[in-house]
């Protein structure tokens, strides 16, 4: 008896209610995240395939590989931490050999982050790399004279070395699995998978005024749950478009798209060693190229692909670890963007803030106090400042302080609120017109702290 009712507490204290099911099942409120069909760019193909970086893992694909059949633009941004892994590195130097141009593959492994692991992991790296090169020249001829053409990434456990054996014996097989299908997609979208609860998968046709007859096509898959704050100048996301762009408009624009997305997402706090977004554009489509910002499609592509980044960032948010709320965060009236975007980002990794969010608690206060001491920002004056919250059901706003005076608080509307899975927190830095920034997160939860007391095991 004492040992059944002992079992049963654990059970009930170490119960994952938010986290991955241990089965690859996608939570039942989770499935509308999961697309049933996509519109894809022409000339991709895609593939993910089962190679059991972790032992356990014996039937999920855990070997993302994504080719282009015809040489592509490749563009990416990469994490700040000072502690790059290896990929990030291989992948940085191989883009910037080739100025961009030439790409034709990303191939990206879940279960190992391979960061923190020294020459041996750079060799690991390459080689995953190099494999990949081999097989496509092999189905598609030979390369060209700047060598490696692979995007190589990795996630998972820091510190620990590839099965790197493994994975090149079964990227052959992921060659032979590629398909052009929305099912190829989501297998794809599956493998870079952690401690996801769904694959992140979107996909759009869109048209530009500088081949109006022509129609395009974008997707993207992304993977990440914790250790999100990113700052690319354990995230990862792969975007691909059968647009005419070359590497240097191609990189502009996703810069652009990635500061006012991707950077605007924070679930816990911590940036990565392994955060790195790539873009691959093949032309596919035809049409006049985008060269820069002169071209007629530059400006419609970059509102485009930023509005299309956004979306696909918040569905990592939306899969935060633990997570129970999505929470937008906007800052309004600011003197400068870098003023609005540090407000916003310090109230988004507040853990006063996120744990009262958890508790469905309108403390106001811890809103405000993170508002006053975001680093070197000069347009917070408190007797201007204003905070609310916003209902998604359309209702009016509910203000809880009004230039610098507190409000008398509904607490029962504000409970109310808080019930919702999302919820928007306005701050006004003044009532005078000014920037704007938008900060995505999610609450703090029991449960985030249950995933990462035990995630290496």
């Amino acid at each position: 008896m004492v040992l059944k009712a002992r079992s049963s507490f654990y059970m009930k204290t170490f119960l994952r209610h938010y986290s991955a099911p241990l089965e690859g099942t996608v939570p039942q409120t989770k499935l509308k995240y999961v697309p049933t069909s996509g519109s894809y760019p022409r000339g991709f193909l895609v593939s993910g395939t089962n190679v059991g970086v972790k032992p356990a893992n014996t039937r999920f694909p855990d070997l993302a590989l994504i080719v282009s059949e015809k040489p592509c633009s490749g563009a990416a941004v990469f994490t700040t931490n000072k502690f790059q892994a290896a990929p990030v590195i291989v992948s940085k130097e191989m883009l910037q050999k080739r100025g961009g141009s030439g790409v034709r593959a990303i191939v990206i492994n879940s279960g190992c982050a391979n960061a923190v692991t020294g020459k041996g992991g750079l060799k690991d790296a390459q080689s995953m790399g190099q494999k990949v090169d081999e097989c496509v020249e092999a189905d598609r001829g030979q390369g060209d004279e700047k060598g490696d053409s692979t995007i190589v990434m990795s996630t998972g456990v820091i510190g620990q070395r590839l099965p790197i054996e493994k994975i090149l014996y079964r990227i052959p097989t992921g060659f032979e699995n590629l398909g052009e299908s929305h099912d190829h997609w989501l297998a794809s979208a599956r493998a870079i998978c952690t401690t996801d609860t769904f694959p992140k998968l979107l996909s759009r046709s869109f048209t530009l005024s500088s081949s109006p007859d022509t129609k395009y096509h974008l997707a993207g898959m992304t993977k990440g749950a914790g250790m999100i704050h990113p700052d690319m100048a354990t995230l990862l996301g792969i975007l691909c478009t059968d647009a005419p762009i070359n590497p240097s408009a191609l990189q502009s624009l996703l810069s652009y798209a990635v500061e006012r997305s991707f950077n605007s997402i924070s679930v816990d706090g911590d940036m990565s060693t392994n955060d790195t977004l790539a873009i691959l554009a093949n032309g596919a489509a035809g049409g006049e190229d985008i060269t820069g910002p002169e071209s007629i499609g530059f400006a419609e592509m970059r509102e485009i692909l930023t509005t299309f980044a956004s979306d696909l960032a918040k569905l990592v948010v939306r899969d935060g670890e633990g997570a129970t709320k999505f929470v937008t965060i906007r800052v309004t009236n600011s003197a400068s963007f870098a003023d609005a975007k540090k407000v916003a980002s310090t109230i988004a990794r507040s853990p006063l803030v996120k744990t009262a969010l958890y508790g469905k608690d309108a403390n106001w206060g811890r809103i405000l106090c993170a508002t006053g001491y975001a680093e070197g920002v000069t347009s917070v004056v408190p007797e201007k400042t204003s905070v609310s919250f916003i209902p998604t059901d359309g209702s009016a706003e509910l203000k809880l302080l009004v230039k610098g005076e507190p409000e008398v608080v509904d607490e029962a509307r504000a409970a109310q609120i808080l019930e919702a899975e999302d919820l928007e927190i306005l701050v006004r830095l003044s009532d005078e017109e000014g920037e704007e920034a938008i900060y995505y997160t999610c609450d703090l939860s029991h449960e985030y702290v249950t995933i990462n007391g035990d995630y290496r095991t």
